[in-house]
């Protein structure tokens, strides 16, 4: 169960890396329009604004490869949650299917955090 709590933090850190990436360098390029389905415009007048939120993205990836290196079950949680919420802020207010590529494989790895209980002391 270890193992496959970790592949899937690692699944998410990687998912927000690759979002810091089109973000931040991508965004007003083809490959950021078609990925988000933007005009040359608005990709462009937005383009500030996506690197701020792509830079946020590097932090929570950032946080989840802590977690998993330090083996701390608190920074598991707290990081998970943080992209738990994010996500579904995002599916709320943006785009409903960052619910499902943001929100629920973070769901998924903070119920498998949740339920991996370490040995306690006898």
């Amino acid at each position: 169960m270890k193992l496959l709590t970790t592949v899937i933090l690692a699944f998410v850190a990687l998912s927000h890396l690759g979002f810091l990436v089109i973000e931040m360098f991508f965004w007003d390029h083809p490959f950021g329009r078609k990925t988000f389905g933007m005009t040359p415009e608005v990709s462009a007048s937005s383009a500030v604004l996506a690197a701020n939120q792509g830079l946020y993205n590097g932090f929570l990836a950032a946080g989840i490869v802590w977690a998993i290196w330090s083996d701390r079950r608190d920074l598991k949680i707290f990081f998970l949650g943080c992209v738990v919420v994010a996500g579904v802020f995002g599916g709320l207010t943006a785009k409903t299917s960052i619910i499902f590529t943001q929100a629920v494989p973070a769901m998924i790895g903070l119920a498998l955090v949740l339920l991996t209980r370490k040995p306690t002391a006898a």
